[in-house]
């Protein structure tokens, strides 16, 4: 028969290790909370890659971007298939008081920001309206080509996105969304629909897979063409700024 004392030591345990878990996103891997971030950047990445896999341009964006942005902003990227696991991450960095309920307040402070390519492009649109019926804002949406899978719609923008910007090279058999609309104009601005044509401009991607060379070049080119994520910069720069902007303008075609 187990000791008081080692009962005790097991209870112990047992509290820690349900902790641990609890900290444990549903693909496995540890969920940052930083103390009350200034600002939040969640990204995706398409087709079936992995959130860390460098030679990916969301993963890549995201790293560059954490070199320079303020210190207590928080960016990651995710899987577009946990979406789920980003929606729960995005309601504990913004619980401050961790009460495990979001205030009014609480979600008036937030400044979010969702981008994604491909698949996870879609997704971000589809985080934006998981985030609607919480009541929470988000700043900015931008869709780098994208791809919607079969019951998913990603022209839509819904109403508690401040704007939203799209991305788009119409050409191969994965090609991106040519237009996004807003579900009410009068609440969200639509910065543009931005055509890149890779036929006319080819941009070299280092080392690309031999799908993408056969099936998919300017689909891949999206991900790696210099221009396109330089002016997904600056719309993020601008609006992780302490005081954004109002008049803020998207980049030009």
């Amino acid at each position: 028969m187990l000791s008081f004392a080692r009962c005790r030591i097991l209870a112990t345990v047992l509290v820690v290790c349900a902790a641990f878990t609890s900290c444990i996103a549903a693909d496995g891997s540890a969920i940052a909370h930083p103390e009350t971030p200034s600002g939040i950047v969640v990204g995706f990445v398409g087709g079936f890659v992995r959130r860390n896999n460098l030679r990916h341009g969301p993963v890549q964006f995201a790293e560059y971007l954490r070199r320079s942005a303020p210190k207590d902003t928080y960016i990651q990227v995710f899987e577009n298939r946990h979406r789920k696991t980003a929606y729960r991450t995005i309601l504990s960095l913004l619980d401050r008081n961790h009460d495990g309920v979001l205030s009014d307040e609480e979600k008036a402070q937030a400044h979010i920001i969702l981008f994604g390519q491909s698949w996870g492009a879609c997704t971000a649109v589809l985080l934006a309206r998981d985030l609607k019926r919480a009541g929470i804002p988000v700043l900015l949406t931008v869709q780098v080509d994208s791809v919607a899978k079969l019951w998913q719609n990603d022209r839509i923008i819904p109403d508690n996105v401040a704007e939203a910007v799209n991305f788009y090279q119409p050409h191969g058999i994965l090609h991106g969304r040519r237009e996004i609309t807003a579900a009410d104009p009068s609440k969200t601005q639509i910065l543009g629909n931005y055509r890149f044509d890779y036929k006319k401009a080819p941009v070299d991607c280092p080392a690309p897979s031999w799908y993408d060379r056969v099936f998919t070049p300017s689909h891949a080119q999206s991900e790696c063409d210099p221009h396109l994520w330089s002016q997904v910069e600056a719309l993020v720069r601008l609006r992780l700024q302490p005081q954004p902007s109002a008049a803020a303008k998207g980049p030009k075609p």
